[in-house]
């Protein structure tokens, strides 16, 4: 058996935020993980949906960056990008 080649294995406290809300489209129940790691962005899982996304401002005000990570409607992705904005 051939050893495992590790590029990284590291373990790092970190800060995790739960919060779930109802906009007008869709429920969103996220968890959005804060670590060194990803400099300066978060890490933003929805649980639901099964899908995760490293954010910052700068993916935020990319356009249709929301919409594919989360595959979501405009309307949905509008919803959580105006949350997002608020904790990023």
């Amino acid at each position: 058996m051939s050893e495992r080649f590790f590029l990284y294995d590291e373990t790092e406290d970190t800060r995790t935020r739960f919060v779930s809300f109802m906009g007008e489209n869709q429920r969103f129940d996220l968890a959005i993980i804060n670590s060194s790691r990803y400099y300066g962005k978060q890490l933003v899982l929805n649980v639901l949906s099964n899908r995760f996304a490293i954010i910052g401002t700068d993916d935020l005000d990319e356009p249709g960056y929301i919409e594919h990570a989360y595959q979501l409607s405009k309307e949905e992705a509008d919803e959580l990008r105006s949350f997002l904005y608020e904790i990023v």
